[in-house]
């Protein structure tokens, strides 16, 4: 039984994921593959410097080739345009915040694997986010930080075109 939960993610995340994929399989893993054949033959490995670098490189790319295999395979595409209740904040939602400073927020509520907290790009399972989840504009939500409790009022709600 899986207990993680769904691994969300737009159809913008899911290509760019896709990209990285390829870029590894088809570009970096096969020129990488010629300079550790080339430094094979180089004699002995045990002190071949681009031999041993090569190898720890490539099991660097095939690891993170997994890693893009199974989170392409698990995601669950959704794509924001479609969302129906656009007066609430659900996934792909674009929310203008006000903290109790006055400081305004933008964030995006995406996938994790397209999460960039410097962007406003934020992970739907993120605090933020999950206190976000099925909020309307003039909502306060209290959100649990390291530093302390933080209340942020919803000033906008937006979704892409679709």
């Amino acid at each position: 039984m899986n207990d993680r939960p769904p691994n969300y993610i737009t159809p913008a995340g899911l290509k760019a994921l896709r990209e990285r994929y390829d870029q590894l399989f088809a570009v970096d893993r096969p020129k990488l593959v010629e300079v550790i054949s080339w430094a094979a033959g180089n004699g002995d490995r045990s002190e071949n410097g681009d031999y041993i670098y090569g190898r720890k490189k490539l099991r660097e790319i095939d690891r993170e080739l997994g890693h893009l295999s199974r989170r392409m395979k698990a995601a669950k595409v959704v794509d924001p345009a479609t969302q129906a209740d656009r007066d609430r904040v659900w996934f792909g939602a674009t929310v203008t915040l006000v903290d109790e400073d006055d400081k305004e927020r933008i964030v995006t509520l995406i996938g994790e694997d397209e999460a960039d907290a410097g962007q406003g790009r934020i992970s739907w399972r993120s605090p933020l986010a999950r206190a976000l989840k099925g909020a309307t504009i003039g909502d306060v939500r209290r959100v649990e930080l390291p530093a302390g409790p933080k209340e942020w009022e919803v000033l906008t709600i937006s979704y892409p075109a679709g």
